[in-house]
């Protein structure tokens, strides 16, 4: 019980950190060309060693998928998005992850430019999210079972923290969930032209 408690702890300051640094503006993003498909892969391969319940599933292009990004901090939205994912499914049930050209259009871009982006959706099978509280879910704090998040290790700031990188990226994150049947969370990062 004590370190499961000094793991939260440990977990709460780095994430208290990461807001308030980014909430400040003193948030550095190291931007530098990276291969998305094996930033994803390999949080997969890390995410995968750390449950034995789930089977993690992916599915990437075989090809580089090239954007400007600080790796660090995107492998953290990755790892934040997979530890829910496993938080929050069901035992037995698999976790699917999804490298494909995204629909979205991405704010920062002259009228009439489309510039191609990408997104990384990762699926759960758990109980989902009652609507009403989909907009609230990148809010600081904010819990739909306040009780089951602290009994799981969750500090209530991982999808915030998600929201501000993505957000850094000039990307966006969708979240879609169904009660009963599981959730969705999309992060959008425009790719590298040129």
């Amino acid at each position: 019980a004590i370190i499961r408690q000094t793991s939260r702890l440990t977990r709460l300051v780095r994430d208290l950190s990461d807001i308030a640094n980014l909430a400040s503006g003193t948030f550095r993003i190291q931007r530098d060309r990276s291969d998305l498909t094996s930033l994803v892969r390999e949080q997969v391969a890390q995410a995968q060693n750390a449950t034995t319940e789930h089977k993690i599933r992916v599915e990437t292009p075989e090809c580089e998928v090239i954007v400007d990004c600080d790796r660090d901090r995107i492998s953290q939205v990755l790892s934040n998005l997979l530890d829910n994912a496993i938080k929050y499914s069901r035992p037995g049930t698999p976790i699917e992850v999804s490298v494909r050209p995204s629909p979205r259009f991405l704010s920062g871009v002259r009228p009439g430019e489309r510039p191609p982006a990408v997104a990384v959706a990762v699926r759960d099978h758990g109980d989902g999210i009652a609507r009403e509280h989909l907009p609230r879910l990148t809010e600081r704090f904010y819990r739909v079972d306040a009780a089951r998040s602290r009994e799981l290790g969750g500090t209530g700031l991982g999808l915030a923290i998600v929201k501000h990188i993505v957000n850094r990226h000039r990307g966006a994150l969708d979240i879609d969930s169904q009660e009963g049947e599981g959730s969705v969370f999309t992060i959008h990062l425009p790719l590298l032209q040129g």
